[in-house]
């Protein structure tokens, strides 16, 4: 329902156009403030989403976060869609000092949450959507599944960070 003016519908269509530009992909380049932090190429560290920007200053800023790289090394996984081996290149590596100053190691992934979630079939959703998702989902587990086990080998910490750990909306 709406007032003469339209009021709730155009807040609802607002509404609608934020969080298609939360989810919209944006690509650039970052340049941290502190270039000693970063253990990789300064000059190529590439983000491809404005979540994975903000991850970056947070680790560029944070006192704490001791060491940080982005998409700096790969994990060959075992493709389910092609059954070919591939590779995964994580989001970020940071070495960080935790609450009780222990040094942590860290392999971080940015996504959706939706991208975490087993894809369903709803009223309005295309047979395209619904493939396309499920490719996706099916490709990630086993991209996060290499990354546990490549992880569990050398002690470090995997983490998926969707927009409830970054306090995004």
């Amino acid at each position: 329902m709406s007032d003469l003016l339209g009021n709730i519908l155009l807040l609802d269509t607002i509404n609608k156009f934020v969080l298609l530009l939360l989810y919209m992909s944006y690509k650039g380049i970052y340049r941290p403030s502190n270039p000693k932090k970063y253990k990789g190429d300064q000059s190529n560290i590439i983000y491809r989403s404005l979540w994975e920007r903000k991850f970056m200053n947070y680790c560029d800023l944070n006192e704490n976060i001791l060491e940080w790289a982005s998409e700096e090394f790969w994990i060959p996984y075992l493709d389910p869609t092609t059954n070919r081996v591939r590779r995964y290149f994580p989001d970020f590596f940071i070495k960080y000092k935790d609450k009780d100053n222990n040094i942590r190691r860290s392999v971080i992934e940015v996504k959706p949450m939706r991208e975490t979630l087993e894809p369903k079939a709803t009223k309005g959703k295309s047979r395209k959507t619904m493939i396309n998702e499920s490719i996706t989902y099916v490709k990630n587990q086993a991209k996060w599944k290499a990354a546990r086990e490549f992880c569990a080998d050398r002690k470090l910490e995997f983490k998926i960070m969707t927009e409830k750990e970054l306090g995004i909306r």
